[in-house]
């Protein structure tokens, strides 16, 4: 697996940058702010969801390219106000 991996909800609110088998950093759109957040999985199930977002991501996200997620993380910093 090449690193990093692109990943999206379908509701198109929340965006992923898996960076590692072990991290990974999430955009999310709340109304008029966004969040960025750095996830580093310790426990079974961060593990878990970490494997499901990496191997078995098409019953929950779909996948999307860097270019996407950079667009919408450029998008929220010109746009939405971000939350603390």
């Amino acid at each position: 697996m090449n690193y990093p991996v692109y990943r999206k909800y379908p509701h198109n609110r929340t965006f992923f940058k898996v960076l590692s088998p072990e991290e990974f950093e999430e955009l999310q759109i709340i109304g008029h702010h966004y969040s960025i957040h750095h996830i580093k999985a310790k426990i079974l199930p961060d593990r878990n969801f970490m494997y499901d977002l990496i191997f078995d991501y098409k019953r929950n996200w779909e996948e999307i390219t860097e270019t996407e997620y950079i667009q919408k993380f450029e998008d929220c910093t010109l746009h939405l106000k971000r939350l603390a």
